[in-house]
């Protein structure tokens, strides 16, 4: 054994816009993540502990999707201080279910609901953090595989690619042996234009897939849309369908505002 330790990586988590769900994925990794303890520091983590260390950090954790003015100030100095900056959950990568309020009007919105809003400071549209800086690695789904930030943890301290799936829910669907629901029970699912990641929980159980990890890295969203449409779903109920968690995400957004499903 080298006399020379090789030093533990510096990690910081932070957050945004979000319920804290994929922080908590972190923290529930429990007895696994001790498995990194000698190669991980978690030195900045106001969900877990009130010690925290100044950066720069060797890897950022980044949760919650881009709302105010200085939610926007505040991911540039993140940024900087990270050598490696990673969004984790779907409000980070897509902006999450708060982006539903990018095709309304804000201001009549913040009047219904706040007593005095004009103390109220805040962007027009909820966006995920590759919109404001340069993003080094996506962990997508609402909340995240914590199987797989741990892979990511694990192979970032190792110095190799981590193992993340970009193939179809439809994979892991075959995988646990799930007879198809959209095949022999109509049922609408958006597994097929879906990362995995889940494991297929909802298909398993009799519900069509709802797109919580977002749309797969080759995902053909507007097949999808076509082949729902030809089963006899009303065209306002795929549009809605595609408008959830990864609203934002590019390839969703098309299709919930009607392009190719019209």
């Amino acid at each position: 054994m080298s006399s020379k330790a090789k030093r533990k990586l510096k990690l910081g988590v932070f957050k945004f816009a979000s319920c804290d769900g994929c922080q908590l994925s972190l923290l529930d990794l429990e007895d696994d993540l001790l498995s990194l303890a000698d190669a991980v520091e978690i030195a900045f983590f106001p969900e877990a502990s009130s010690k925290m260390k100044k950066g720069p950090y060797d890897i950022g954790l980044v949760e919650g999707s881009i709302t105010t003015p200085h939610d926007a100030k505040r991911i540039q100095q993140i940024r900087r201080q990270c050598k490696m900056l990673v969004t984790i959950g779907a409000c980070a990568t897509a902006g999450g279910i708060q982006a539903l309020r990018n095709w309304h009007n804000l201001n009549q919105w913040v009047g219904q609901v706040y007593a005095k809003p004009k103390f109220i400071h805040i962007l027009s549209t909820s966006t995920p953090i590759a919109e404001h800086v340069p993003v080094d690695v996506e962990l997508r789904g609402c909340p995240i595989n914590k199987h797989q930030l741990l892979e990511l943890l694990a192979a970032v301290a190792v110095e190799r690619k981590p193992n993340i799936p970009t193939y179809s829910v439809c994979m892991e669907c075959k995988r646990r042996g799930n007879v198809c629901i959209a095949v022999a029970q109509g049922v609408p699912c958006l597994g097929p234009a879906t990362q995995a990641g889940c494991g297929a929980i909802c298909p398993a159980y009799g519900r069509g897939c709802y797109g919580c990890f977002g749309p797969m890295e080759s995902s053909s969203p507007k097949i999808l849309a076509v082949h729902l449409l030809a089963q006899g779903n009303a065209t306002e109920a795929v549009q809605r369908s595609f408008r959830t968690f990864n609203a934002w995400s590019e390839p969703f957004r098309e299709m919930s505002e009607g392009k190719g499903t019209e």
